[in-house]
């Protein structure tokens, strides 16, 4: 068990330090149903929300870059009320805890999106995003006027360059964990319309930059950081913890491997497994599938037989290296 966030009535605990950045999964993880088994992760935490609705942003809104990509969405969203009103039942049926996120536009919208979730019994924490110009003022403002209205778990995503700067000014204001961090801003030349665009940028290449400031955050943190940013293999989290992480957030590999999440999220959680006796090459891959026969067996038994289920398997040893 993980104990994810500090102070507060009620701290959040987890069972896997593996859980999607905000902005990956959606609002409940549905459109990856099929592709990850979300059991084995730590948390779902949902796309960005605010308390009033927002649209699309106009123009380019994906850019490739050589080694990433630049996204540019505007935080479109139909508002928290309508959000929570869609998905806080999906959210009660989740196999994990869901951590709403928050976009920390001002204290008032704050306060109000805390009061609402803070009803939902289906939310187990609020993530809440602050600008990246976000001052120490800002940040007290924003941080009391969540926690007057939730009992609620308050984590508080923090600027990548500015991230050593205001660790300490969440936490005195009583975040119980910082999330270190969000991607940080660019500008490119979309190739198709030609136009300068700017986002936020995602790659592998980030996460250099991002374990640095982890690293420096986790010196002074008395709290619990949980990195974010450029996680692409088990190797990757894992220099996150080494660190001082208590868990990571992964973003953009879910988008182009989402099998690889839970990959990451076996590999941290002590879950990897060896090749069962007889299990064929497309029910098993290093980190994912199958346990056993009788699991295979018992599915079989669920659905109408098929002939490829009388073929006698060719013998094979009992594990096979992973």
């Amino acid at each position: 068990m993980i104990e994810l966030t500090h102070t507060g009535k009620n701290p959040l605990v987890i069972e896997n330090p593996v859980m999607p950045a905000a902005g990956i999964f959606g609002y409940d993880g549905s459109a990856y149903h099929d592709l990850i088994d979300q059991a084995k992760l730590g948390a779902i935490v949902t796309n960005p929300v605010t308390w009033k609705p927002r649209h699309v942003a106009r123009g380019p809104r994906v850019v490739p870059l050589p080694s990433g990509v630049l996204v540019h969405t505007g935080l479109p969203n139909p508002g928290l009320r309508r959000v929570v009103k869609t998905y806080a039942k999906c959210w009660a049926r989740c196999p994990v805890p869901v951590i709403v996120h928050v976009a920390a536009t001002t204290p008032d919208d704050v306060a109000r999106c805390a009061d609402v979730l803070d009803r939902c019994e289906s939310v187990a924490g609020i993530e809440l995003g602050l600008h990246d110009q976000a001052s120490h003022r800002d940040i007290q403002l924003i941080l009391q006027a969540a926690a007057d209205n939730t009992q609620l778990p308050l984590l508080v995503r923090l600027p990548l360059f500015n991230a050593v700067f205001l660790a300490e000014a969440a936490q005195d204001a009583g975040a119980g964990a910082l999330v270190v961090a969000a991607p940080p801003r660019g500008t490119t030349r979309d190739p198709d319309s030609g136009q300068l665009v700017g986002g936020r940028l995602y790659g592998p290449w980030l996460m250099a930059q991002t374990l640095r400031a982890v690293g420096q955050v986790a010196q002074v943190a008395r709290v619990p950081v949980i990195g974010s940013g450029g996680i692409h293999s088990p190797d990757d989290a894992r220099d996150f913890l080494e660190a001082g992480a208590v868990a990571v957030q992964i973003d953009t590999l879910a988008w182009t491997q989402p099998h690889m999440v839970e990959v990451i999220a076996r590999n941290l959680g002590g879950l990897e497994l060896t090749r069962a006796v007889g299990a064929l090459s497309d029910e098993w891959q290093p980190g994912i599938g199958k346990t056993t026969l009788l699991e295979r067996d018992r599915e079989r038994s669920q659905r109408p037989p098929s002939p490829a289920d009388d073929q006698e398997l060719p013998p094979q040893p009992d594990h096979l290296p992973e």
